[in-house]
């Protein structure tokens, strides 16, 4: 039976757009304040929800997002808030994955966290530094519950290792870039453009593209190439700078009303 990921990938195909994905760490600022966060960028036209398991050594997220971790942290925030996060988030009635470094979900028990995901109705887990090679433990535990294995492609994944890496891939498969770090956006957007295309000849998978989208104009961009657009650090961004009351949530729901257009206007 396909998850709920798959489902809304299946639908949006038909309404032939991209999907709008949109990341927070779980407990930030606060475990409350994250529910309400989740909340107001549901309603302003985010499909699905991507909620991150704050880690100390997060090598591959950006400093945006590692404060927002490393806040977290601090506040105790740990495997039950990320769980607790993803059911209100199912509950707010969008798909939703957790996205954790592998270590977490080691230390935890991997049969202990697939069943934790299916139980709280999430449709997967995003492992950005987990490789196929050391996946056999994780493909069992999560086949076993049925959820959806999503790992990272990079620019720099060989044409000879995508094939592998897409076909283990199952309700999207996560191509990252970095735009707004790395050159000017339209040169890295081309990267971004051409690494889909890549993964397009190895596999009909869905692919999403985390690039660094803060705004309307870029997700139309990424949006016509992509099946999916996953935003995170401009969320986050906003809360940082208007706090996560009334103004930083009207502020998140207005953002993410600007990016659905911006998906929904792509093609």
């Amino acid at each position: 039976m396909p998850t709920a990921l798959e489902d809304l990938f299946t639908k949006t195909k038909a309404e032939n757009r991209a999907v709008l994905i949109g990341f927070l760490p779980a407990g930030f600022p606060t475990q409350k304040e994250s529910k309400a966060i989740i909340k107001a960028m549901i309603d302003g036209g985010v499909d699905a929800i991507e909620i991150g398991y704050p880690y100390s050594d997060p090598v591959m997220d950006g400093p945006v997002i590692q404060a927002a971790s490393e806040q977290a942290i601090a506040n105790g925030v740990g495997v039950d808030q990320v769980f607790d996060l993803l059911k209100t988030s199912v509950e707010y009635g969008v798909p939703s994955v957790v996205m954790s470094y592998w270590s977490p979900i080691e230390k935890y028990g991997a049969a202990k966290f697939a069943a934790a995901v299916s139980d709280a109705g999430g449709s997967g887990v995003v492992t950005p530094d987990l490789t196929i090679e050391e996946s056999e433990l994780w493909k069992s535990e999560a086949s076993d519950k049925s959820i959806n294995r999503i790992y990272v492609v990079a620019p720099s994944t060989s044409q000879e290792r995508l094939p592998k890496v897409s076909s283990e891939c199952s309700g999207f498969i996560y191509a990252a870039s970095s735009m707004g770090v790395t050159g000017t956006r339209s040169r890295v957007s081309i990267s971004a453009k051409s690494l889909v295309d890549r993964i397009r000849t190895t596999s009909k998978t869905p692919v999403a593209v985390g690039l660094g989208v803060s705004n309307k104009e870029q997700a139309t961009e990424v949006a016509s190439y992509a099946d999916g657009v996953i935003v995170g650090s401009a969320f986050i961004k906003i809360i940082q700078e208007h706090g996560a009351g009334r103004s930083g949530l009207k502020k998140i729901k207005q953002l993410a009303a600007e990016l659905s257009e911006g998906v929904r206007s792509a093609r």
